[in-house]
């Protein structure tokens, strides 16, 4: 869907949008096309690129704000829709962090040895809960899943090992307010639609980001410099140029992709990793940082070494 569509819904144009937020279009799931339809399409798409079956996985963890039903969690759904009867599955939600943290939960059980192999999958339809009546949110989400396979491997407990070197996750119910959906089953018994107030979103973002980052340089001992990629949650190019300017990584070293897709909230750094593994600019070795700030606010960042 491109911006030009929505001169017809709302009082916008093409520059408008793409001035302030950096969007040129957004993809939409058709009519009848759920989160997990979406999610099980990556799930495969991951796990042919790993050279895993289903019978490799024990267990999935989904990061999503839009699932199927109230409950089961979708996890289950696209866990029986693979054919798989073992291990366990189910959602987490942290909104537009969501990938983060659920790529946080399956470093830590793959750590305590919990499981060996983790699918970790980020899908969304934001579409379903969005006012098409709202200018100042409608134009800037779309719809995308987006997956990984994460396997225990020995290594020498050092910086120069391949995987998760350090994730830190952070969140602050304070700011539900400034971004929340006003609905849900036990408040509204509606599904609601979701409202923001974009210039305090913004004004926190970039601190915010910052903190979990220096963070991650702190655990690690490394800086912006030793960065070879900087994969951020694609909410709007203004605040990753922001982000990235103040933390001082250069602007070649950035993927992005909400140009193309818009803010697919949890499925937004899995679609850009995929993009940038698919056309050979990250590859194996290079240390890949990755974070993400969402509604409550939530925020977390994971350095890694592809």
């Amino acid at each position: 869907m491109k911006n030009k569509e929505f001169e017809n819904l709302v009082d916008t144009s093409d520059e408008w949008i793409v001035q302030r937020t950096g969007i040129r279009e957004r993809h939409i799931a058709a009519e009848g096309e759920t989160t997990a339809d979406l999610g099980e399409k990556a799930a495969r798409a991951a796990m042919a690129d790993a050279g895993v079956t289903v019978d490799d996985i024990d267990l999935i963890i989904l990061a999503t704000s839009t699932p199927n039903n109230t409950f089961p969690a979708t996890a289950v759904e696209i866990q029986e829709r693979l054919g798989m009867r073992h291990g366990a599955a189910f959602d987490t939600q942290a909104v537009c962090s969501g990938f983060i943290f659920a790529l946080t939960n399956a470093d830590q059980y793959i750590r305590t040895g919990f499981a060996k192999r983790i699918l970790v999958i980020g899908a969304e339809t934001f579409s379903r809960i969005l006012d098409w009546s709202d200018r100042t949110t409608c134009v800037l989400f779309g719809d995308g899943a987006g997956a990984v396979v994460v396997e225990a491997a020995e290594g020498e407990g050092a910086i120069s090992d391949r995987g998760i070197l350090t994730a830190h996750l952070r969140s602050d119910g304070s700011h539900k307010s400034k971004l929340y959906v006003d609905g849900g089953p036990s408040s509204t018994q509606t599904v609601g639609y979701l409202r923001m107030e974009g210039k305090e979103v913004f004004r926190h973002a970039t601190g915010m980001i910052a903190d979990v980052i220096e963070a991650a340089y702190a655990a690690t001992g490394l800086s912006s410099e030793d960065i070879d990629w900087f994969v951020p949650h694609q909410a709007n190019k203004r605040i990753i140029d922001a982000s990235a300017k103040k933390l001082g990584i250069s602007p070649e070293k950035v993927v992005l992709t909400v140009d193309r897709h818009g803010n697919t909230s949890a499925a937004s750094i899995p679609l850009a990793l995929c993009e940038a593994v698919s056309d050979g600019r990250i590859k194996r070795g290079d240390l890949v940082l990755l974070e993400a700030m969402g509604g409550g606010f939530t925020w977390g960042s994971v350095l890694l070494r592809w």
